[in-house]
């Protein structure tokens, strides 16, 4: 007999009487959005979860990050050195703000930007790095900022997957020119849709609000060239009542984690990312990687474990260079990790609903595949 689907990722959730009660205070002040009460509650609460100086909460995370890069001022034409093992959002803000991406390999043992590569890209033209931290695993941020500080650039951290995690004990926010957040219903940590930029530089606090509400500074001014990208009062809501539970909810995905990687470690073929001592994790994927020697491809896997109702992603393939809107127009490096990642992985579902007993029956498939063709 089939399980019941189960999906890559379940969205968190409050309790439905705990939400409820805490939007009716809406139906009196009638105030959904513009910066109300409660996007200024939920900015305040986030600056001291993510523990950084400076945060502005956004729509959505995409829009947080082409509004950090759009603060930074950046000449049209510009180059930014970025990673092609992202999803396609990181690459689209780049040229939405009329930069070229150059795309850097990836390093094999966690995925994240190669940072030894970064300095055989930099051209006159270039004036910022955008790396990730994909699925949670940090870059190395020291290394990056070295190269950065020594030829002026910006770094703009991707931190969509790094929700509350801590390096030494340190947000991750608090690394770079600014990083940013999505708080998507598929994250670790959402208010349905939402994001936030966070930075160290007062003055991009204003310039933020400036781009994110029109420009609007008072009743009859408006004082900058702007856009649209504020949260309503509904989603600072969510946010609020999900903050409550992040820890619950994190130290539920931690025995899902733990569980997948006791359960794999032995399965000829099958690897994964080790995890890093010194990052305290927020356990928001599990990627294993089909490795050649294992019985059946990736591809092959994937539609097993479909055919049983578990429905896994291939996070992130293709690269985004190699998209059929970004294919063959941007410079890079050869990306023979970044591709060999892409052609292998398979992200397994982990949210903190999900039952062990479901996480025993998809690694019993995964054990022993063709026992299930």
């Amino acid at each position: 007999m089939k399980s019941k689907p189960i999906f890559v990722t379940q969205s968190s959730m409050p309790p439905y009487e705990e939400y409820i009660e805490a939007i009716k205070p809406l139906w009196q002040s009638r105030w959904l959005t513009n910066m109300g009460v409660y996007h200024k509650e939920l900015e305040l609460k986030l600056k001291e979860f993510l523990d950084v100086p400076y945060l502005s909460l956004m729509v959505n995370g995409h829009m947080a990050l082409e509004l950090a890069i759009q603060v930074m001022d950046f000449p049209v034409g510009a180059e930014v050195i970025t990673t092609p093992f992202t999803f396609i959002s990181t690459t689209h803000a780049i040229v939405r703000n009329h930069l070229q991406p150059v795309f850097c390999d990836v390093k094999k043992e966690n995925g994240t930007m190669d940072e030894t590569k970064i300095e055989g890209l930099i051209t006159e033209k270039t004036v910022a790095i955008i790396p990730v931290h994909v699925y949670g695993n940090i870059c190395d941020v020291e290394a990056i900022q070295k190269v950065a500080d020594k030829y002026n650039l910006k770094v703009i951290y991707d931190a969509a997957h790094a929700f509350g995690v801590k390096r030494k004990g340190n947000g991750i926010g608090n690394y770079g020119d600014a990083s940013i957040f999505s708080f998507h219903a598929t994250k670790v940590f959402n208010t349905i849709e939402g994001g936030a930029v966070v930075f160290s530089d007062p003055k991009l606090y204003d310039k933020l609000y400036n781009i994110k509400n029109f420009g609007i500074r008072g009743e009859e001014l408006v004082a900058a060239i702007g856009a649209n990208a504020k949260m309503n009062e509904f989603s600072a809501i969510m946010g609020l009542c999900n903050l409550k539970y992040i820890d619950y909810a994190i130290g539920k995905r931690k025995q899902c984690y733990q569980a997948y990687k006791k359960d794999l470690e032995p399965v000829k073929g099958i690897r994964f990312f080790e995890p890093d001592a010194e990052i305290e994790s927020n356990y928001g994927y599990f990627p294993i990687f089909v490795e050649t020697d294992y019985p059946i491809n990736r591809d092959e896997l994937y539609i097993l474990l479909k055919g049983n109702n578990y429905f896994t992603r291939k996070y992130f393939y293709p690269l985004t260079s190699d998209q059929a809107c970004f294919k063959n127009k941007y410079r890079s490096l050869t990306l023979e990790n970044a591709r060999n990642l892409s052609e292998k992985v398979l992200v397994l579902p982990l949210y903190e609903e999900l039952e062990l007993e479901e996480i025993k029956k998809i690694t019993k498939i995964i054990e022993s595949p063709k026992d299930y063709l």
